[in-house]
């Protein structure tokens, strides 16, 4: 049994997800008891310097490398910390901040003519690794990319294993900054059994990237609150408005959500200059900021379950929800009557948690990294063939 951190900050930029674990087993043996967890807020300063950046902001390369190592700091102070409530750990996956991300397609047409995509995550696992004298894995997303692959979504094979079930389809509904789902069929014991080839426990799989969650919600807030409030706690102001149909079936029509998976977004699609359209479009139906609200929320809701009922082989028994949307009460609710009569949970009501479910898996991938196990699913991120993910950056720890 080897204690490992996982560590993320996601799209929303809301703080440092870290969780502990101990893990155990390969891939369909694999065991994971959830240690404790804890999340970091970033800096004041340090996270509008995200933000920016994130929104296009240029930076030299020495401001760049500042940048990445004043990430990496945070990281390593946030596993230093969490070891002393909870222990040490022999090993950190570090997902890091994700800053830009250009899938290799989109549509049909390449960005760019670029064959390969391109995606920067900083907080750079060296220092971490020298600032802790802990083993880290880092830079998950290149060899996926390098393997022709989006480089996203990457958690769909530790879902498959820690939360597949044998009675029932599931779709696990992450509700980050961007959207992003996993179905698992029906876990069938005479196919699982102890192979542990990641093509045998792939199949049927699905995943891809639904669009915006709580990007364009947040981004909302900030600006109706003139920057005094950060996020829409519990949905209670979208709770206070009515949605605009007509604009979501309007921004429906993006050709992001009629692309066919693999497909990734973030940011550099549903970010800043989208709100900004998303709010001038709003004007013509004079809309309250509670009632814009409410539309961006129903366009979160309405593009999730229009990418299971035009992408899945068949609508899942149930959903579980993770990731900060999964506390948005109106959200749910929305999803609970746009899914009806398919059942609309979380995560923690199946035995992992909500809020840590991502920097677990993180973990996870660490620890097959470290153990020459493939970490990516080719038929969720449209790489060639399933590869090792993460750089291994070694203090003084030597693994076989």
């Amino acid at each position: 049994m080897v204690r490992v951190i996982g560590s993320i900050s996601g799209t929303s930029v809301d703080g440092i997800d870290v969780a502990l674990v101990d893990a155990i087993g390969s891939q369909t043996d694999l065991q994971v008891e959830f240690v404790g967890g804890k999340t970091f807020p970033y800096p004041a300063d340090l996270r509008s310097q995200i933000l920016s950046v994130c929104a296009g902001a240029s930076l030299s390369v020495a401001e760049l490398a500042e940048l990445d190592d004043a990430i990496a700091r945070e990281f390593a102070t946030a596993a230093l910390t969490i070891q002393t409530e909870y222990g040490n750990a022999e090993l950190i996956g570090s997902h890091g901040q994700t800053i830009y991300h250009r899938p290799a397609q989109f549509g049909e047409k390449k960005i760019s003519g670029a064959e390969m995509g391109y995606s920067v995550q900083l907080g750079r696992g060296a220092l971490i690794a020298q600032l802790t004298g802990i083993t880290t894995v880092s830079n998950f997303r290149s060899a996926d990319i390098a393997a022709g692959g989006q480089g996203a979504p990457l958690v769909s094979i530790v879902d498959a294993c820690l939360l597949a079930q044998a009675d029932r389809s599931l779709c696990i509904q992450n509700l980050g900054g961007i959207g992003n789902f996993t179905y698992l069929p029906r876990r069938e014991q005479e196919k699982w059994g102890d192979n542990s080839e990641i093509a045998t426990l792939g199949e049927g799989i699905v995943g891809c990237d639904t669009g915006p969650a709580n990007s364009l919600l947040d981004l909302a807030v900030q600006h109706f609150s003139g920057g005094t409030k950060t996020c829409d706690v519990d949905g209670a102001w979208a709770a206070q408005g009515n949605p605009c149909q007509a604009l979501v079936e309007e921004w429906l029509k993006q050709e992001f959500f009629h692309q066919k998976p693999p497909k990734s977004t973030g940011r550099e699609l549903f970010g800043t200059d989208y709100f900004h359209r998303c709010a001038i479009e709003a004007q013509a139906y004079n809309l309250s900021p509670a009632d814009l609200l409410a539309t961006l929320t129903e366009l979160t809701a309405a593009s999730i379950v229009r990418s299971y009922r035009t992408f899945l082989p068949q609508m899942p028994d149930r959903v579980l929800l993770c990731g900060g949307g999964s506390h948005n009460l109106y959200l749910k609710r929305r999803l609970q009557d746009l899914l009806h009569p398919v059942e609309v949970l979380t995560t923690s009501e199946a035995g992992l948690s909500v809020d840590f479910k991502e920097a677990i898996a993180f973990a996870v991938l660490a620890y097959w990294r470290v153990r020459g196990i493939p970490g990516n699913l080719p038929q969720v991120t449209g790489a060639r063939a399933p590869v090792l993910l993460g750089e291994i950056n070694s203090c003084w720890h030597s693994w076989a």
